[in-house]
């Protein structure tokens, strides 16, 4: 089934040369069908290519899917044109009236900031607080993950030593959860960080679950609500060449920055990365989708609770 992204969305043209199907708004509107509405709050500053990267994750499932995007009108982007957010992009403030079967919060390059001070914090708040009774489930990714689960449940984040960066290997604490469907014992996922959580934090809290972790990046995916909010730590999401961009990135501009790990063959940037992360990425969203949204969503998405 197609995904249902607004008409002439830039990611369409390079997500046509990967065969991935896709319908615009007004094709999608002449059918009888509900899709599943999906939101995404992108807070990723290059907001294209997260489009993209989200979008060629979600394209996977089986499930007819209309993405819309959200921002939040307390922060300008100073990276992607006003006119593409403009055209792509509503505020929060006309989307909180409605109910969504999905939702997605993105990243940010916040980690060295305390949640208070961040200029949009308190919208972001009223977003999370929103997401709570008139979303089915909810992923939060990276940054978004430390900021869902110090709103909810008073989660600090600590920074580390060094950046958390490369790909790494991760054990399932709950195997049996269908969001774990068809996984391999382990899976590899990327991470791109300054901060974490730790574990005994989250232990203290009642109805919070690690059910993943990685003996060298920590604590990675924990659920709560039975699924309905799921936080993770990595990026599944990214594109081969991403880490390879940020890495060149900073060393173009000669910030203090350590290869990423278990990434360039033989630790070679030259080399073309390995990718180790593709068919974990596609289970997890995958199953997110049948499973905590297109599973547990009331037919009538007004009935969302």
């Amino acid at each position: 089934m197609p995904l249902i992204l607004p008409d002439n969305l830039p990611a369409i043209e390079e997500l046509k040369q990967e065969n991935i199907f896709t319908m615009g708004y007004k094709r999608a509107d002449s059918q009888q069908i509900r899709p599943l509405r999906l939101a995404v709050l992108n807070l990723m500053p290059i907001k294209i290519t997260t489009e993209t990267d989200f979008i060629r994750i979600l394209s996977n499932s089986a499930l007819q899917i209309q993405v819309e995007f959200m921002k939040i009108k307390s922060h300008t982007s100073k990276n992607t044109p006003v006119e593409h957010m403009m055209a792509f992009y509503r505020n929060f403030e006309d989307m909180k009236k409605e109910k969504y079967d999905g939702l997605i919060v993105t990243g940010a390059p916040l980690e060295f900031i305390d949640y208070e001070d961040v200029t949009y914090w308190e919208e972001l708040q009223d977003v999370f607080n929103w997401a709570h009774h008139n979303v089915t489930s909810t992923i939060y990714v990276c940054w978004a993950a430390f900021a869902g689960l110090y709103h909810f449940y008073n989660i600090p984040k600590y920074n580390t030593p060094a950046k958390v960066f490369g790909v790494f290997e991760h054990k399932m604490l709950a195997p049996e959860l269908p969001l774990f469907r068809g996984f391999d014992d382990v899976f590899f996922a990327p991470h791109s960080r300054h901060c974490e959580v730790r574990r005994e934090d989250v232990e203290k809290v009642p109805g919070l679950n690690i059910i993943a972790e990685s003996d060298k990046a920590g604590v990675t995916i924990v659920s709560a609500r039975d699924g309905r909010e799921i936080f993770i730590t990595c990026h599944l999401e990214y594109s081969p060449l991403t880490l390879d961009g940020e890495y060149k990135r900073d060393v173009a501009k000669r910030l203090p920055i350590n290869m990423p790990s278990n990434y360039y063959p033989n630790d070679d940037p030259s080399k073309e990365p390995v990718v180790r992360w593709r068919a974990a990425a596609n289970l997890l969203y995958t199953n997110w989708l049948n499973y905590y949204v297109y599973q547990e969503t009331p037919y009538n998405i007004n009935d969302i609770e």
